[in-house]
């Protein structure tokens, strides 16, 4: 059993922009399958720029703020409630286009 809370994680930067941080609640090794349960903020303006995963998913859920995530070239909008998978190989790009911060919890599994 692991209990961790987001008033005693570090921040760090998130490696596809490191101006963007993130909390990371749970790392790889530490579930099986799991590579990642984290949580990054976006100032408005910024982007984790586009990439892609050959060996693992991953699901965002928004907290709070806007923006949108193109995957594969084609743009989908980040709302507050909103889920997003993004399969293995898919192309992703998430930018904050609002105006307020973008809360995005989010964890990576083994593909």
């Amino acid at each position: 059993m692991k209990i961790v809370s987001l008033n005693e994680i570090p921040q760090e930067p998130v490696s596809h922009n490191p101006e963007i941080k993130k909390q990371v609640m749970l790392r790889l090794g530490e579930l099986p399958g799991l590579t990642n349960f984290s949580q990054a903020r976006f100032s408005p303006g910024q982007t984790a720029s586009a990439h892609a995963h050959d060996d693992m998913c991953e699901v965002f859920f928004v907290e709070a703020g806007s923006g949108i995530i193109r995957i594969n070239n084609q743009e989908y909008p980040l709302l507050p409630g909103t889920c997003v998978a993004v399969e293995a190989t898919e192309t992703h790009e998430i930018v904050n286009n609002g105006t307020t911060e973008l809360v995005l919890t989010y964890f990576g599994l083994r593909a």
